[in-house]
């Protein structure tokens, strides 16, 4: 089995999870408990794929070891999604809502770390024009 292959698959896999956690955002009328079960719940499961994804992406891309490429574009590109991945995942941990309240933990942390992923991952996109096999 090919690391990079698994990876690709992993990210594929996270991004159908997020899907499906887009679509439950639609329902209207949902408790506390269901909108942190039928979303929350999912964009965590989808952040844990993303991160998997990194992880096995850098060791594809470091050849299993774990060391810094300052002059590799390819782990640049790793690195930036990687990043784009753990402030997603911060994102969707500010973004639980408080069941008594019904409240986000911190809606300022989750708007902000969600803005800071996407950028990550566009710059990300835009470096992989640069980058040629």
């Amino acid at each position: 089995m090919r690391v990079d292959w698994l990876s690709a698959f992993v990210l594929f896999a996270g991004t159908l999870v997020f899907a499906v956690g887009l679509l439950d955002s639609f329902l209207q009328g949902l408790t506390v408990q269901q909108i942190n079960r039928l979303i929350w719940a999912v964009d965590v499961i989808g952040c844990v794929l993303f991160l998997v994804s990194g992880h096995l992406a850098f060791a594809e891309i470091c050849h299993g070891r774990r060391r810094v490429l300052w002059r590799i574009l390819g782990w640049w590109i790793v690195a930036v999604n990687q990043l784009g991945s753990v402030v997603f995942m911060v994102s969707v941990l500010a973004a639980s809502t408080r069941p008594a309240t019904g409240s986000l933990i911190d809606a300022d942390i989750a708007d902000r770390n969600t803005l800071t992923g996407a950028l990550c991952f566009s710059a990300g996109g835009i470096l992989q024009q640069y980058e040629r096999p």
